[in-house]
């Protein structure tokens, strides 16, 4: 084994390709996703506790931004994570296993992960 390689340890030159990109999205907001969900339970025990605690609920999603923008982003984490969770079903039958069909799907999974962020944001702020 060569000592003398290059080593390239400047992160911001590194070009991922797509199908890489998805793999860290996908860790990523399965993150989120399982520290949103702290909140979220708290969330809807409140609401499930009284009538009182649905309309502390509901205040607060519909009067504070930084709730709203929360709950935007554990939207957007979970539907994204869902879509590359089928990403990853597709491929564990055989399909899109190839280069080509990586990119393509992993370009879709991304692609619909945009798509379902903006549609929870209209449904949050609209």
């Amino acid at each position: 084994m060569k000592k003398n390689r290059p080593k390239n340890m400047d992160l911001t030159t590194i070009q991922l390709p797509v199908m890489g990109l998805a793999s860290i999205l996908h860790r990523i907001s399965a993150v989120i996703v399982w520290f949103a969900f702290a909140f979220f339970l708290a969330g809807l025990h409140l609401s499930l506790s009284s009538s009182d605690g649905l309309t502390q609920v509901k205040d607060m999603l519909s009067n504070h931004f930084i709730v709203q923008f929360l709950t935007w982003g554990f939207l957007t984490a979970l539907g994204y994570y869902v879509v590359a969770g089928l990403k990853h079903i597709i491929q564990e039958f055989g399909y899109c296993e190839s280069l080509r069909g990586g990119r393509i799907i992993s370009q879709v999974a991304i692609a619909a992960g945009l798509v379902l962020s903006v549609l929870s944001g209209l449904w949050v702020w609209g």
